[in-house]
């Protein structure tokens, strides 16, 4: 059964018009955070790399560390920028950090984004909850509000009702 937890999406209301729900496959992302994330990461590895080369006093085994650490440091912030959800018709993609989950639409009990809440959780059938770092409202609170209750509306158009012979125990 959907989770009714109140929180500031709420669900679509029973009946509504599907139109509103996007086309699939849909990706959501944090698109600014992501830019910003991405751009800094070049921005990084270009700064340490040019300070490495301008240095006379250093020698090529040091200018070499300079540039492996800057690659390190921007490689962080490329996996900081990787989180994305991918919805298709058979079920959602949760790509986090650095773990990846698939799960199919009838495990996704509930999508929640409250107020304060870092960013979207979704209320699994197994009881527990996955943090969805794709839908985060830090730098573009209204975008995550929406794509939040997208995809609580695809969630709830795909999830698929026990038949009249199942037993819920």
């Amino acid at each position: 059964m959907p989770d009714t937890t109140p929180d500031t999406t709420p669900d679509p209301a029973p009946g509504a018009p599907s139109d509103h729900l996007p086309a699939l496959p849909v990706t959501f992302r944090p698109g600014r955070t992501r830019a910003v994330l991405l751009s800094a990461a070049v921005a990084l590895f270009v700064a340490i790399s040019l300070i490495a080369l301008l240095l006379k006093q250093v020698n090529p085994g040091e200018r070499l560390s300079f540039v492996f650490i800057a690659a390190l440091l921007a490689g962080v912030l490329v996996l900081l920028a990787r989180p994305r959800v991918d919805a298709d018709e058979t079920g959602v993609t949760v790509v986090n950090i650095v773990t990846r989950r698939r799960l199919e639409w009838a495990q996704i009990l509930g999508v929640n984004l409250r107020p304060g809440d870092p960013w979207v959780f979704l209320d699994l059938s197994d009881g527990t909850s996955l943090p969805v770092l794709g839908i985060q409202p830090g730098i573009a609170r209204e975008r995550a509000i929406a794509d939040a209750r997208a995809l609580r509306a695809l969630a709830v158009a795909r999830t698929t009702t026990p038949g009249p012979g199942t037993s819920q125990g």
